[in-house]
């Protein structure tokens, strides 16, 4: 009896997990709704006191650039970060973490420890790196699957007769979202005096983005040489929407496989489980 209760126990916990990560997998690869605008965090004391360490390393050492200008842009600039401060946190991680592995090293055998000295600052210096880039493609996810909607509410804006301007800052307060809410900022840029041009570079730079891209430049053509606005962006809309299309298609493909998985690890075996559980239960 006691063995039938515990592979019962065993298969309803692998179908619970199986349930689980199906339900997971779904929703990972389901259209969200479009995501809120970014609110404005304040930077940790921790992450200012790791700044202030490696402000004064990076400067030296001249680790800005555009690069890193161009990585901040498309990642959003958290945290207000610009690319002086991302130097400086750069340099700043690699020596906190090569004053906690001066520490920690010691405790290893043999040449764990001088390998621990040199591959730990290394890794902290490029951590920054890469929680950027992972920023960045999430961000890149969202405005791809928002692109299509807007572009459709700018060509219905602009063909009512509205100033390119006007459209986006419309379009920006009626839509929402992250992409939205570039818009609206390059909007405000452009009331604000910032010459069009700069402001339709700063849209490109957060939002890079094929769609936008093009975007920009037909904003740009129809400023310079009065080029009309409704055929460029119907053409783009339908492109961002046979894009956006491909990409679920692509998505699903990838998805059958890991159902298959874990149909196969998971709710396969909790079958047999359920199955030996009774006939253990019938044996006894």
């Amino acid at each position: 009896m006691s063995a039938a209760v515990v592979l019962t126990g065993l298969a309803v916990a692998a179908a619970v997990l199986a349930v689980a990560d199906l339900a997971r997998l779904v929703r990972a690869r389901a259209v969200t709704r479009p995501a809120r605008p970014p609110r404005p965090s304040r930077r940790g004391p921790l992450l200012h006191l790791i700044t202030r360490i490696g402000r004064h390393a990076a400067l030296r050492g001249g680790a800005t650039g555009p690069g890193l200008a161009a990585r901040l842009a498309a990642a959003g600039a958290p945290l207000g970060l610009t690319p002086a401060d991302l130097a400086a946190l750069k340099a700043g991680t690699a020596l906190v973490v090569l004053g906690v592995s001066a520490v920690w090293s010691q405790a290893l055998p043999g040449r764990l420890g001088i390998a621990a000295m040199i591959l730990a600052p290394a890794a902290g210096f490029w951590l920054p790196d890469l929680l950027l880039s992972r920023r960045a493609a999430s961000r890149r996810r969202v405005l791809e699957r928002e692109v299509a909607d807007v572009l459709d509410l700018l060509r219905v804006a602009v063909g009512a007769g509205q100033s390119p301007d006007r459209a986006l800052r419309d379009v920006a307060g009626y839509r929402g979202g992250m992409l939205g809410h570039e818009l609206g900022r390059a909007a405000g840029q452009i009331e604000l005096g910032v010459p069009r041009a700069k402001a339709l570079a700063g849209l490109a730079a957060r939002c890079p983005i094929e769609p936008i891209a093009a975007l920009v430049a037909a904003l740009g053509r129809a400023d310079r040489q009065g080029a009309p606005l409704d055929e460029a962006l119907a053409s783009l809309a339908a492109q961002a929407r046979a894009d956006r299309a491909r990409i679920a298609q692509e998505a699903g493909a990838r998805a059958a496989p890991q159902i298959q998985l874990i149909v196969a690890l998971v709710l396969v075996p909790a079958v047999m489980l359920l199955v030996a559980a009774s006939l253990v239960r019938g044996l006894t």
